[in-house]
């Protein structure tokens, strides 16, 4: 069993920066990869960005030059550093966790809602 907590969302002007974490409290963070996806109003959730366990990092094209994830394993947490926000990123944020043991099931953060706007 893993749980995640996520924070750092908030309102902000086109931009604008913010910084997403994702903590893990329950689990071994070690040995999980960790990600971020988000869901805009009205659309499918989407990927945005995810790390290995060994820090291989994966940024989707429509926010690498913008956006960067890293890991500290030693607070068991993850990062999603986002600069330079557009109102195309107005979304809400989910963290998720999947065991590289056993490949799944993916766990879930509660979500952090991010809104751009002037």
């Amino acid at each position: 069993q893993v749980d995640l907590v996520e924070s750092g969302g908030g309102a902000v002007n086109p931009g604008g920066s913010l910084e997403l974490s994702c903590k893990m409290t329950r689990g071994v963070f070690t040995i999980h990869d960790m990600g971020w996806y988000r869901q805009p109003p009205g659309k499918e959730r989407e990927l945005v960005a995810e790390i290995t366990y060994d820090r291989r990092t994966n940024v989707v094209e429509s926010v690498k030059d913008r956006f960067i994830i890293s890991r500290d394993n030693a607070k068991n947490t993850a990062y999603l550093k986002m600069d330079n926000l557009k109102p195309e990123d107005t979304a809400l944020y989910y963290c998720y966790a999947i065991s590289t043991i056993t490949n799944g099931p993916r766990y879930w953060g509660q979500g952090t809602q991010v809104s751009v706007s002037a």
